[in-house]
């Protein structure tokens, strides 16, 4: 992958082609700048790489393994290989942008460190940072979020961070992250907040990311050793946008591999039951930043679902945006049945019990398998489901 690339995307005001930017409060508009000239000057240091790349791997475990789903393949026809986030520490790809984020808080001088989460897994990853960084750790989460992904309440609370319900709106991701917003603008001098995902003001977008393209650096070397090629298609769930785009970010000038992001279908395309952005989402402004948006007449929000927590937001990380409208990647979506019956599958066939967010990943590469039999399918499995069980059992119970 030619560095150019990430050199120019984003551009000096954040944007990836006409998304991202920062349409922010300009009480955080000298934070904000703070914290990019930081990223640039810190997170390039001899110093800083060496102890992250030491993290990744005495702490994190990485690299991740690559793995062939035998039984998987030989049902469906492809090839089927997964990208094994699940086995990173913490259970999620999730710790790889946390550990960045908060190791450049500690440059920075920060003592506290904030985030919104959906599926717990971006929070219980954060406060695994603070932890081991010796830092003060408060996440946001929607009310409805914290009934479904208890467990990962728990290992946060465990881990010392202090849970904040929120208890507004639709009570999911994206009420989280308006209150993980408000609670950083109280001070953001001590504090900083360490987004989830690909998505919120410049340089959020790009420090993620940045942190993320280890999932891909790994996963290319990996595909190639073990089969002497790059993989025809390139699969992952998309919610934000952070696994996806962190394993899309080897292949993006590979034109022999294609792109395949996935979002939630939930129960039907009616407004409000689904969180399909980049299939039926148009241009629009949330959360400080421009990307393709689920959005009223007004500009406002739609409310969204999925059963897949960390999947509830009604935008997009601005990267993608940009790579739909440059066609360099596609986006399809899958029904919470397609993903339940996915979620079950994985378990049974290959002994793999997939996060829901992941499953939706899954099921997709199902069906790619079915249409493509004799090609190779590269699917980032981006968390393990410890987390869903309990909901998965009490809504779906077990399959016969």
């Amino acid at each position: 992958m030619s560095t150019n690339y990430f050199k120019s995307n984003p551009d000096e005001k954040g944007y990836f082609g006409e998304y991202g930017g920062s349409f922010i409060p300009e009480v955080l508009e000298e934070e904000m700048k703070k914290i990019n000239d930081a990223y640039y000057s810190i997170s390039k240091s001899h110093e800083f790489i060496s102890e992250l790349r030491s993290i990744r791997k005495h702490f994190q475990g990485r690299p991740t393994p690559v793995y062939y789903c035998n039984r998987l393949s030989n049902k469906y026809g492809g090839r089927i290989y997964l990208k094994r986030e699940d086995l990173n520490h913490t259970g999620a790809h999730k710790l790889n942008h946390c550990m960045g984020e908060a190791l450049l808080a500690k440059y920075m001088g920060k003592k506290k460190l904030i985030a919104e989460t959906g599926a717990g897994q971006h929070g219980v990853a954060l406060a695994t940072a603070a932890a081991y960084f010796g830092l003060e750790c408060e996440i946001h989460m929607g009310e409805v979020d914290i009934a479904k992904e208890h467990p990962n309440v728990v290992r946060m609370k465990i881990l010392g961070a202090t849970v904040i319900p929120v208890t507004h709106g639709l009570k999911t991701l994206k009420e989280a992250v308006d209150s993980a917003f408000m609670a950083y603008l109280q001070d953001p001098i001590n504090t900083i907040y360490c987004i989830g995902s690909v998505v919120g003001p410049h340089p959020f977008p790009m420090m993620v990311r940045d942190f993320q393209r280890v999932v891909g650096i790994e996963a290319r070397d990996q595909f190639q050793e073990m089969t002497g090629e790059l993989p025809d298609n390139v699969v992952a769930c998309v919610g934000g946008g952070s696994n996806a785009i962190g394993i899309f970010s080897a292949f993006l000038e590979d034109d022999e591999c294609k792109l395949h992001g996935v979002e939630p279908a939930g129960l039907s395309f009616k407004k409000g039951e689904h969180a399909a952005s980049l299939t039926l989402g148009k241009p629009g402004i949330i959360h400080g930043f421009k990307c393709y948006l689920l959005q009223d007449e007004k500009g406002e929000p739609d409310p969204v679902y999925s059963v897949a927590s960390g999947l509830d937001y009604p935008g997009v990380g601005p990267e993608h945006s940009m790579l739909k409208d440059l066609k360099k990647a596609e986006y399809h979506s899958i029904t919470d049945k397609e993903c339940i019956d996915a979620f079950y599958e994985l378990s049974r066939e290959e002994g793999i019990i997939p996060a829901l967010e992941s499953a939706h990943a899954m099921a997709y590469a199902f069906k790619l398998a079915k249409e493509n039999p004799k090609q190779s399918i590269l699917v980032n499995l981006s968390g393990r489901g410890d987390k869903d069980l309990d909901f998965i059992v009490d809504t779906y119970g077990l399959p016969e």
